[in-house]
């Protein structure tokens, strides 16, 4: 199991470093960016192997990587955007969205409304993810900043 995870980490840090560099993000956050990717596909990864259903899984996935990007966005002095969307690519329900097209062509209405609720869930879940560490106070992540406050030399 740890073998297979560390393969998992592996290429999602690729992924996302890839994906990084093809939505022109800054040079210098390419790595911070591939980390976020893939401790967010570590914690959905992991939640599936406790069997988890997708959608709960992708939940607990985005939150790690929207609460990794916004703490990056604090040390790094950064938008968390940077981190976020790159870090989101490798938890995208690409295949569910694509086997709902596919049972649809294929005329099997049953399994494409299977698929497409199935995809949404886990679209839906990712998004709430998101939004509920975005919409924390900016000030919970001030902890993690360089900045010397006011009187410190």
């Amino acid at each position: 199991m740890i073998g297979e995870l560390a393969i998992q980490l592996v290429m999602a840090f690729l992924t996302t470093l890839g994906f990084a560099v093809l939505v022109n993000a800054p040079p210098k956050e390419f790595v911070f960016a591939g980390i976020v990717g893939a401790v967010g596909w570590g914690g959905y990864w992991l939640c599936i192997q406790a069997g988890l259903s997708a959608a709960v899984a992708s939940f607990a996935g985005a939150l790690v990587l929207a609460y990794l990007s916004r703490v990056f966005s604090v040390v790094r002095r950064c938008p968390a955007t940077v981190y976020l969307i790159s870090g989101i690519f490798a938890m995208v329900p690409g295949a569910g969205i694509y086997y709902t097209v596919y049972y649809l062509i294929m005329d099997n209405a049953a399994m494409s409304a299977e698929q497409g609720v199935e995809t949404i869930k886990v679209a839906v879940a990712i998004a709430v993810g998101i939004v509920l560490v975005l919409a924390l106070p900016g000030g919970m992540f001030q902890i993690f900043s360089r900045r010397k406050s006011k009187g410190e030399k």
